[in-house]
């Protein structure tokens, strides 16, 4: 989740030097190479050398420093001035002198920024300066650096509008001036993923960068007072510009003698394949019973997972797509024989819903569960003791260097629902499994939160965290407390419950955001509300992020006035925010496949801190509520099946764009997995939960879940559900 920090309000100084920017804009600009297509830019561009008599820097940017809390001015500074030192040719020379403290009995940030003026270093590989620390006053040996912009460039200077990114670096300081170079391609954070350009060169990510920022914080510097010198910031081409987070790991293996391409590889997947559908659209009478209307849909859900599963080495498949006619294999067919290991961790979970729903026998579900354990136990794994977060399902070559902790978090729930659910047979290769990675090695002990992964070939984390508390990561989080990987302050003060008010960018502005004692941690606390709903959000106001930790979870149970009634909140969010606020005649928003084409983020808008965009509606947001709202879920689901042709051979397609009534016709293993566990949990007596809260380690845990109360006043109740809230 992007994470801000804030800057302390700029004085009369600093604003007259971003009035003296815009004049000197022309005057500093770097020269224009001469027209024509042969022109090349420079190889050197300078930001900033600090010979000057001011900080306008050669971009003709504002400079300045910063603190986090302005509050806290005699603690937590940054005092910048320009002065002559002896620089590391051993010549005078006008450097930076950063004189910084972080020593405060508050959380405490300092430091130093410089704007960039949408400056564009496509063409640029390295980030270069000259750095020393002070051995008379003292210094950090180690600060951070930022690069940021806006993620819709250029910044508009609108704190609501503008939504930034930000990419980082650790900086190592001695005592002697050092050359920094810092390669452009590890800061991987201003990237913006979810354009399509990016993939084909993400380099375009270093177009448009606002500010450079420097950053010293109390919980990762080594000494929280000192004196820095910073000299000649430049962005260089070293004509050497290593590989790329889009990067893919080359394929060694064929999956077949001869090359096959449309039908034909359609065709010999499907032969690894336990079978595949004949028709496109399904249409039947559904039970009038409501608990065998919900059988009905576990059952052809069910077969996704009987068939869409490579026979030789029990992998499922990621997604697979149904043909625009009247047979499944028409025209736009597609089959993606690949998978990631959140796919993985749900089958399995799916394999013993199978099992408990009397789809399979026992002894089935055990031979299948061993297949998928074995063959994961042979992948390609990282050192960390993860797997990657992508294999090809015919070959099992990984095809990512990514290493997710999100995606690792759901494959050890997985085992965990596994090891409880068949201790005899499968408890052993289980727990080998569960004991192979420690979750500490995603863990920033700085931010208290983990970092979305690691690039095995670029050698960096993520530049971003895992930040707020509502969202699907809680699951792992939970699991890295309990297994005693990560301290237990990360579940209660390194994770967000709702932004700073001033967090222009959020939804909504938090109410009675406070700091409250929980088990002896500080949390601070706060709350949204909408309609009189009070709620806790979530990053983007998905059913997803709020109701998929709760298939594993014990919430509702555990906390009646903490996360189970703020599940409860979400899951009435999304019911009044499309049937009152939009007027949709069908509810449940989440990411999922877009029926158009490709895939987004969708949700109930002001249920998010940075809510996503509504409008596509997708079955799984509906049936991961059903424990909280059953007759609704179930009167939705049969008003889709009404209004669309949204059924298949495998049960619900994954969306539909409500203003046309256009279907996604694809199931996908993530989406269709949270389907069938939800109905298993609902028609079983939350089975999953229970063999997962049986784990002994996960047990010790539920004091996470049950201290906390997220409002201080009672739960909302009422008669009229339309209206608020039932408490649980």
């Amino acid at each position: 989740m992007f994470r801000n920090f804030l800057r302390s309000l700029l004085g009369l100084a600093a604003f007259m030097l971003l009035l003296q920017g815009q004049v000197r804009a022309q005057e500093n600009a770097v020269p224009s190479a001469a027209p024509g297509p042969e022109a090349e830019p420079p190889k050197v561009v300078m930001v900033h050398d600090f010979e000057g008599t001011d900080l306008i820097n050669g971009l003709g940017g504002a400079s300045g420093s910063w603190i986090i809390n302005s509050a806290d001015v005699n603690n937590s500074y940054c005092d910048e001035d320009v002065v002559e030192v002896t620089g590391k040719d051993g010549r005078l020379t006008r450097a930076l002198r950063l004189n910084y403290s972080v020593d405060s009995d508050i959380p405490s940030q300092s430091g130093f920024w410089t704007k960039l003026q949408n400056f564009d270093a496509l063409h640029y590989d390295r980030l270069e300066f000259e750095i020393k620390g002070d051995p008379e006053k003292g210094f950090t040996n180690r600060f951070k650096l930022e690069l940021k912009k806006c993620k819709q460039s250029p910044c508009t200077g609108d704190m609501t509008v503008d939504e930034v990114i930000k990419g980082s670096s650790q900086i190592e300081v001695t005592d002697q001036w050092e050359t920094i170079s810092i390669p452009l391609n590890k800061i991987t954070g201003i990237i913006d993923f979810t354009n399509p350009k990016a993939w084909e060169n993400p380099a375009i990510g270093r177009k448009d960068l606002d500010e450079m920022v420097f950053i010293f914080n109390d919980r990762h510097v080594t000494a929280k007072k000192g004196t820095v010198f910073l000299d000649n910031i430049r962005f260089v081409n070293s004509g050497n510009p290593g590989p790329t987070a889009v990067d893919f790991p080359p394929r060694t293996k064929e999956k077949t003698a001869v090359k096959l391409e449309g039908l034909d590889f359609a065709k010999f997947l499907i032969g690894r394949l336990g079978g595949f559908p004949e028709k496109s659209v399904v249409k039947k009478p559904m039970p009038a019973d409501d608990r065998e209307f919900l059988m009905e849909v576990a059952r052809d859900t069910w077969r996704f997972f009987d068939e869409i599963v490579d026979r030789d080495n029990g992998m499922p498949l990621d997604t697979v797509q149904i043909g625009q006619g009247d047979t499944a294999l028409s025209d736009g067919a597609w089959i993606g024989d690949y998978t990631n290991v959140t796919n993985i961790g749900v089958y399995l979970m799916c394999l013993v819903s199978g099992y408990d729903l009397g789809f399979i026998t026992r002894e089935e579900a055990v031979r299948r569960l061993r297949l998928t354990m074995t063959t994961v136990g042979n992948l390609d794994y990282h050192e960390s003791g993860f797997p990657y977060n992508y294999y090809d399902t015919t070959t099992l070559e990984r095809t990512s260097y990514f290493v997710s902790l999100v995606d690792s978090g759901w494959l050890l729930a997985g085992l965990y629902v596994v090891k409880n659910a068949f201790p005899e047979e499968l408890g052993a290769q289980a727990d080998a499994l569960v004991k192979r990675g420690h979750l500490q090695f995603f863990y920033d002990p700085v931010e208290r939160q983990f970092y979305h992964g690691y690039y095995e070939h670029l050698k960096v984390y993520s530049d971003y965290h895992y930040g707020t508390f509502y969202t699907e990561p809680r699951v792992t989080s939970y699991m890295a407390v309990a297994r005693q990987e990560v301290p237990r302050d990360h579940w209660f003060e390194g994770l967000v419950r709702t932004f700073p008010e001033s967090f222009m960018w959020q939804e909504m502005k938090p109410i009675n955001r406070k700091v409250h004692d929980v088990l002896g941690y500080k949390v601070e606390g706060g709350y949204y509300e909408w309609k009189g709903l009070r709620y806790v959000p979530s990053w983007g106001g998905s059913a997803f992020e709020a109701l998929m930790p709760a298939l594993l979870l014990n919430e509702r149970t555990l906390a009646p006035e903490g996360l189970g009634q703020n599940n409860l909140s979400h899951v009435w969010g999304q019911i009044r925010f499309a049937k009152e606020e939009l007027g949709m005649p069908v509810w449940g928003m989440s990411p999922s496949s877009v029926p158009e084409g490709g895939y987004s983020e969708f949700g109930a808008t002001p249920f998010g801190s940075k809510g996503y965009r509504p409008g596509v509606v997708t079955p799984h947001a509906s049936v991961l509520a059903i424990e909280y709202a059953p007759e609704e879920v179930i009167g939705n689901l049969r008003k889709m099946i009404e209004l669309y042709d949204i059924y298949g051979e495998y049960g619900f397609y994954d969306a539909v764009t409500v203003a046309t009534g256009l279907v996604a016709r694809k199931y996908l293993s993530l989406d269709h997995g949270m389907i069938l566990v939800a109905l298993n949990n609902y028609l079983n007596d939350g089975a999953i939960r229970k063999r997962f809260h049986a784990d002994p380690v996960m047990k010790s845990a539920e004091e996470l879940i049950s201290a906390e109360k997220f409002f201080d006043e009672a739960p909302v109740s009422a008669d009229n559900v339309k209206n608020s809230a039932p408490a649980l």
